[in-house]
């Protein structure tokens, strides 16, 4: 009788790291790479790296660039379309940065340098739950 209540409390006990462990699994998300092997530049096809993807909540974007050269803002629709740099949501700048995708919805990213942007490094993407 001890020895099932034994074997009953380790089988539970399985289980909920079993679960716990399952758990973990659906809250990471995927990382993209931005721009894949070119990264955030002047010179990659955002519009076309996003096609066949999906992004939901939980996935990470990862921004790699060379430092002081390029930036990247989080923006408004509006900036995004127009290019503007001021107010913006959030600002990172160190050459490797990685946003986590929080929110469903469109998020909208621009290069915050020069006339970057206007030249065509900007991203938007949808967020799916």
């Amino acid at each position: 009788m001890l020895f099932q209540a034994y074997q009953n409390s380790n089988m539970i006990m399985l289980c909920l790291v079993l679960a716990a462990f399952l758990n973990m699994l659906q809250v990471r998300g995927a990382t993209h790479i931005v721009g894949d092997r070119d990264g955030w530049s002047l010179f990659a096809d955002s519009n076309n790296w996003t096609q066949g993807k999906e992004f939901l909540v939980g996935d990470v974007l990862v921004f790699n660039y060379e430092e002081h050269v390029h930036s990247v803002m989080q923006v408004n629709s509006t900036a995004y379309e127009d290019c503007i740099k001021d107010p913006y949501i959030s600002l990172f700048a160190s050459g490797s940065d990685s946003v986590v995708l929080s929110e469903v919805g469109r998020s909208w990213y621009i290069c915050g340098v020069g006339d970057h942007c206007e030249n065509g490094q900007k991203l938007s993407i949808n967020v799916a739950p």
